[in-house]
């Protein structure tokens, strides 16, 4: 079966003063298929987001410059016009970020701002697609739905925001959602939740998405396979159980002891503290 995404050799490489910097991704390849979660893991400054933007060209093209190839469906995104890119992005590939209120405007209603995006890649009526905005807030579990259609971007948490930016980025039904580093931004419980959410719409509704997380531990609650970054190049892939297991780069292994190490501290400070207290 084709891929539904496809990157070969992809490299970015910003300008500065004295012209191209060194790569920040060099010569990257991967595939997503069709229905299948991929994380990509790796430290900050690793190249991640770069490597995101570069997918669907958000960078400022006088910034950076991108060269390979990234095919979606069969069709070259780095050939594109402008206008048959903006025909791409968001009706078929979505992204969502760790700052969820940069993506909303703050004097417009949530609600309308879902909406907004239905209109202008589906058209229809606007009443059409209040309606269907507000079916999207119940299935990202913002209840009761009509509260916050009307709701202001301020006047919701960040948790509930970043539910929002999803339903935002699901609602014209793309095959492809990147989700760049979506939970560092929210607490534990909101973590979980949102993680639990994601989960439940890839099974019902086959969504594939790029996962783009520094922690080990969210990639392999839901993560198919995992692409290691570090420097601007994937060092390893492999699913979580493979890598945690039998992984062949030192900085796989060293990324996943140090996440066991920190497990295992947070496992043990309830026991601490309870021993502490009787003490």
């Amino acid at each position: 079966m084709e891929p539904l995404l496809q990157a070969r050799h992809l490299t970015v490489r910003y300008f500065s003063e004295g012209g191209l910097a060194q790569p920040a991704v060099s010569e990257v390849c991967f595939e997503i298929g069709s229905g299948e979660v991929v994380g990509l893991v790796g430290e900050s400054g690793c190249g991640k987001t770069s490597l995101a933007l570069a997918l669907v060209r958000l960078h400022p093209m006088q910034s950076v410059d991108v060269s390979g190839s990234v095919q979606f469906r069969g069709k070259e995104l780095l050939t594109l016009d402008e206008r048959s890119l903006e025909e791409i992005r968001g009706a078929q590939i979505s992204f969502v970020s760790q700052e969820p209120g940069i993506a909303l405007c703050p004097v417009l209603r949530v609600g309308d701002q879902i909406a907004e995006v239905l209109h202008a890649h589906n058209g229809g009526s606007w009443k059409r697609c209040r309606a269907e905005a507000e079916s999207w807030l119940a299935r990202v579990d913002l209840h009761p739905t009509k509260r916050f259609f009307s709701a202001y971007p301020h006047q919701l948490s960040g948790g509930q925001l970043q539910r929002v930016v999803l339903a935002q980025a699901l609602a014209c039904g793309p095959a492809l959602l990147i989700a760049d580093e979506p939970t560092a931004a929210l607490d534990g419980r909101n973590q979980t939740e949102l993680l639990a959410l994601l989960r439940s719409l890839k099974e019902q509704i086959g969504l594939s998405v790029l996962l783009i997380n520094h922690a080990p531990e969210i990639q392999a609650s839901l993560a198919d396979r995992l692409l290691v970054m570090k420097a601007g190049e994937i060092v390893e892939e492999g699913s979580f159980a493979q890598l945690y297991h039998n992984a062949s780069h030192p900085y796989t292994r060293a990324m996943l002891r140090r996440h066991s190490h920190d497990r295992a501290r947070e496992s043990r400070v309830p026991q601490l503290v309870g021993q502490e207290s009787l003490a």
